[in-house]
């Protein structure tokens, strides 16, 4: 998701949004930024990974709906196969109240009197709701090791509510709808029936959008075909070959011009309202630099065979997986503003190199719990700095990453509570970013830098992971115990702080910090002799022919505080 998407919500003016509307979501988007949300039952079973979510693997998708822009309505069935973990007779998905579960059948494919055709056989389930949990109950126990399949009918109108509305049937300038999924804090419940968590992807996709002639939909995948239905509507179907996470899913309906351009075997497509094409296809042709990039610091471009799309859409943007969601004004910076105000922002449009880093960190990447969003986020974050290094240099990356300071509260851990749908503060992006920086910096050797971070995404591609997953490949990879430098950056709220008392030519030196065995070598000296020392909680001493004013600490390098005493 964007930075800064905590505090705020930015739509076009072609989109009717009251103003009420878009105070109410600030005001609740400063409170989400600041204050824990209280955990509440519906919280639980958005959250938890419990026993009717733990006991079967997804493995497909296939979703196909009917979207009614005059009455805002949309109908359809999402087909669910699913490989059961243990025995068991029930399943837990999700769907918001306010939608309508049409019916639920188990699906059986079995032959018809001729057999060179199979019939698709099905039967009733019955189901039970609570607070958009979804309990479906099979008449047998479904046993281990075997593969079932539901079909899940639904209907009716979806809310338009979060940060950036969750599902909206909104208006282009022209007064052309213009429809479009945003759902990440709010759930893809919000618009279509699935197992509504992180933890678990179907292992590829199929979505069928039907929607008026005349309108384009742009979802993830591949495009493979469009059917005229004959009865004012067209089918749109899109193929996704790779692991997905649900909230990436979207629809994205308008008037939409294509343009395309390829990047060697990759395909590259763009998607604009007509009377922005020439504007986009100018500020749309930083996505090649942009995954030049990225591939060279992490690998080739995670969903290749699906292709990378970035569509225009009328908020500031979503990283959408090979579907990413523009809305940054066709301009550099951040919404017209120089980002992190350090002069460096408004070479590059933030939203096509922030949201497309999601592809590497977040949607190839998947944190299992939303608690660990800093793995989305913070790291994404770093993909920026990465970016303006690769472009302009390192100082000017170094530059670029030390300007995040200032956006930084200090007022929360990194990783929110687990198991109870917890959104992390801002933190996890900017603070993210700055102690990835600061593992540079202990690692102190660019070389081995360069191939761990690539390793770790290679590693790890396509799965859904936690902080610990990351601790351990860190750890062995580089031979050091960093697990309490990743706990005090990420479990605790306060920086360490390297405390320094002056002597006669000496200097005695310890860490201040929440962790017990804190220890991290950090550089003092000065800028132009730099020396390495390691300290601990404890207090030790150097030699020094610095003065106390003189000493200084590579602040730049390493995200602490600095205490003179």
């Amino acid at each position: 998701m964007f930075a800064h998407r905590l505090l705020s919500i930015f739509f076009l003016p072609a989109i009717a949004v009251t103003s009420l509307f878009a105070q109410a979501q600030q005001r609740t988007a400063r409170q989400t930024a600041t204050t824990p949300k209280p955990v509440s039952h519906a919280d639980i079973l958005r959250g938890e990974y419990g026993r009717y979510r733990a006991n079967n693997d997804l493995l497909f998708y296939d979703l196909d709906i009917r979207v009614d822009p005059e009455k805002k309505f949309i109908s359809g069935r999402n087909t669910i196969r699913f490989k059961m973990l243990k025995d068991d007779t029930r399943i837990q998905l999700d769907l918001y109240d306010n939608l309508k579960v049409d019916k639920i059948v188990q699906v059986f494919e079995g032959n018809g009197s001729n057999k060179l055709i199979t019939a698709r056989l099905s039967r009733p389930l019955k189901y039970e709701r609570d607070s958009g949990a979804v309990f479906i109950d099979f008449p047998e126990t479904l046993k281990a090791g075997r593969t079932y399949s539901i079909d899940f009918y639904y209907s009716g109108t979806p809310q338009t509510i979060g940060r950036f509305g969750g599902f909206t049937f909104g208006k282009d300038p022209a007064g052309r709808p213009w429809i479009f999924t945003a759902c990440e804090g709010e759930g893809a419940s919000i618009w279509w029936p699935n197992k509504d968590q992180w933890k678990d992807e179907v292992e590829s996709m199929k979505i069928s959008v039907e929607i008026p002639n005349k309108l384009t939909d742009v979802s993830n995948g591949k495009f493979i075909g469009k059917t005229d239905l004959h009865d004012g509507y067209t089918r749109w179907d899109w193929l996704v070959q790779y692991p997905i996470n649900n909230y990436d899913v979207s629809l994205n309906i308008g008037n939409y011009a294509h343009f395309a351009d390829r990047l060697g075997d990759l395909s590259l497509d763009f998607y604009a309202l007509p009377e922005d094409l020439e504007k986009a296809k100018k500020q749309f042709a930083q996505a090649r630099g942009m995954i030049e990039t990225y591939q060279h610091y992490f690998g080739e471009y995670p969903f290749k065979k699906d292709g990378y799309k970035l569509i225009q859409v009328p908020y500031a943007g979503m990283e959408h997986q090979s579907a990413v969601a523009y809305g940054n004004h066709f301009a550099n910076g951040y919404l017209e503003r120089d980002w992190t105000g350090v002069g460096i922002s408004t070479r590059f449009d933030f939203i096509i190199i922030h949201e497309s880093g999601h592809e590497w960190f977040g949607n190839s990447i998947t944190a299992a719990d939303r608690s660990d969003m800093w793995i989305h986020e913070g790291w994404t974050t770093y993909l920026e700095c990465l970016y303006v290094e690769y472009m302009y240099g390192k100082a000017d990356g170094l530059k670029y990453t030390n300007a995040l300071k200032a956006k930084v509260r200090n007022q929360q851990p990194i990783i929110a509570p687990r198991g109870v749908n917890a959104t992390p503060p801002q933190d996890m992006y900017f603070k993210g970013a700055l102690f990835i920086n600061t593992l540079r910096s202990v690692v102190n050797d660019d070389q081995k830098w360069w191939a761990l971070l690539h390793d770790f995404y290679q590693h790890f591609k396509y799965q859904t992971i936690m902080t610990e997953d990351i601790v351990a490949y860190f750890n062995q990879k580089t031979r050091m115990n960093l697990t309490p430098i990743f706990n005090q950056y990420l479990r605790h709220t306060a920086l360490p702080v390297l405390e320094l008392k002056f002597g006669d030519g000496t200097v005695s030196y310890r860490w201040q910090a929440d962790e017990p065995k804190f220890a991290m070598p950090v550089r003092v000296g000065t800028k132009d002799h730099w020396e390495i020392i390691q300290p601990t909680t404890e207090w030790k001493s150097m030699n020094t022919g610095l003065k106390r004013e003189e000493f200084e600490v590579a602040t730049d390098l390493y995200y602490v505080e600095v205490r003179k005493l």
